[in-house]
């Protein structure tokens, strides 16, 4: 009996050790870049030895991949799946999608991933291709079917939906990119939210019937 107790308590630890790993690795790249950060950097701030991630990470690529489908994918999962179930209008739920976002970015975990993903494409191809296949691709598909659906609806005007989503996120890219490299330059920090809420003022102007 004792050594079944022993067995499982085991078990419950190894299953634990991956996402805090996980968390260990999101905080180091949010600090110190992917390159920059070194898997004995991770091994140190879990309480692991750097063998031990290796037991779960073959390297550091798919570990980083790892923090990118735990702490971003399910946000996109989750908006697919509200969105799939919901019969609100489309700019309701295009103002509920963009306010979430913006929730996202001042974090200094999670909303540093996208600005490793600009810093790091051009030496890590692999990465960029993961982040836009799972990332990128599916928000894309996410926010052009609200548009579409409201045009359908008449809740939108005719317009060209592909190039309606980068006037959608380009916002959302310059607050990111603001809040990582130019508001510590600033006099006062930047209102995500209050920027979205404009932002959407002028989107649902724009594409009112």
């Amino acid at each position: 009996m004792a050594a079944d107790t022993q067995a499982t308590r085991w078990r419950r630890r190894k299953d634990a050790r991956t996402p805090e790993i996980i968390e260990a690795a999101l905080e180091c790249f949010g600090e110190r870049g992917f390159a920059a950060c070194r898997l004995d950097d991770i091994a140190r701030r879990a309480g692991v030895t750097k063998g031990t991630i290796y037991l779960y990470f073959p390297n550091k690529e798919e570990l980083f991949k790892a923090v990118i489908s735990r702490s971003l994918v399910p946000r996109i999962v989750a908006g697919e799946q509200v969105v799939a179930a919901s019969d609100l209008p489309a700019p309701v739920q295009l103002e509920r999608l963009l306010l979430t976002l913006a929730e996202i970015i001042p974090s200094s975990t999670v909303g540093a991933i996208p600005k490793l993903i600009i810093a790091e494409a051009g030496n890590f191809p692999e990465i960029a291709r993961f982040y836009f296949d799972e990332v990128i691709s599916r928000g894309r598909r996410l926010i052009t079917g609200i548009l579409r659906r409201g045009i359908a609806r008449g809740e939108f005007r005719e317009i060209d939906v592909d190039a309606t989503f980068f006037s959608v996120v380009a916002p959302l890219i310059v607050a990111l990119l603001w809040k990582r490299l130019f508001e510590v330059h600033d006099d006062a920090a930047l209102d995500t939210a209050a920027l979205c809420r404009s932002h959407l003022q002028l989107l649902m102007h724009g594409m009112a019937p």
